[in-house]
């Protein structure tokens, strides 16, 4: 994946639009959370010094101020803490509607991401929610979430 070129995703059959993400301008210390993804896992980065979960990842702990991390698998299963569902795309990228999750993670960390196979109808605050994992193209994985399995 190139640094500076917006990736194009196709949306209708044959027409291409740039891509929204800009993967030249993430935070470097966000890298192994987008590499995990993309071997369709969901890791989190943890503070080696006390526990706590720094998401979004970061250099240093806000809690003991140790600048000693490490990348844990996160079980990927969460409740639906809000949802927006918006009438109008943001980008030609998405298809309008289109609905954004807050999912709050049982270890405690919250991720806004996309339901997959969930209509906005279904949603509902407390909501069991697991990750599941979009290939889009060879260059972009997204995690998504999915109603979890009774």
């Amino acid at each position: 994946m190139a640094d500076d070129d917006a990736m194009t995703v196709t949306y209708t059959p044959g027409e291409t639009v740039p891509h929204p993400a800009l993967w030249g301008v993430l935070y470097r210390s966000s890298t192994p959370f987008w590499e995990a993804v993309k071997e369709h896992e969901l890791k989190l980065q943890r503070c080696a010094g006390c526990g706590h979960w720094l998401f979004p990842p970061r250099p240093m702990c806000p809690q003991c101020q140790s600048q000693e991390t490490e990348w844990v698998q996160a079980s990927g299963r969460g409740k639906v803490a809000s949802w927006a569902t918006y009438p109008e795309s943001p980008h030609p990228a998405f298809v309008a509607p289109y609905t954004v999750l807050l999912v709050e993670l049982e270890e405690g960390p919250r991720l806004v991401s996309n339901p997959a196979g969930i209509d906005a109808g279904q949603l509902a605050v407390g909501l069991d929610v697991e990750v599941v994992f979009e290939d889009v193209d060879d260059d972009l994985t997204l995690f998504k979430f999915r109603e979890a399995a009774a």
